[in-house]
């Protein structure tokens, strides 16, 4: 059984921004997937429940539908989430299982792609965007 490497969760795409120069509105990204697996990753309610304190879900529940796996992500965060397990579990699996290996992310308001090559987003801006 190989190691993954540190591939491109939807948690990773949840934390990124479009910074090139001027734009006002640069989230979320767009994710355009052009090889998208699924991983096991163990489950664990605490971590998944610190990460939806800090997490913009409407922008995950929109990531999982651009790359297939919207079935299953409510609308919004359900009320008493922490003792709702089926929530929880469907919430670590979009976080967390869901990997977007090869595919683009596209800054909303410039149509500017970001690459995503071998699991890792380059976000690197050219010297004209600064």
């Amino acid at each position: 059984k190989h190691m993954h490497g540190k591939k491109m969760k939807l948690l990773t795409h949840n934390m990124l921004t479009s910074h090139v120069k001027g734009v006002k509105n640069g989230y979320p990204l767009r994710i355009i997937g052009r090889k998208v697996d699924v991983t096991t990753v163990e489950f664990s309610s605490h971590f998944i429940q610190r990460m939806l304190q800090k997490i913009n879900w409407p922008a995950l529940k929109s990531a999982a539908e651009s790359v297939g796996h919207g079935a299953g992500v409510p609308d919004e965060i359900p009320p008493n989430c922490e003792s709702n397990e089926d929530f929880l579990r469907a919430a670590h699996h979009v976080l967390m299982e869901v990997e977007v290996i090869e595919g683009d992310l596209e800054c909303p308001e410039t149509g500017r792609k970001f690459p995503i090559q071998e699991g890792i987003p380059n976000m690197l801006l050219r010297e004209d965007e600064l």
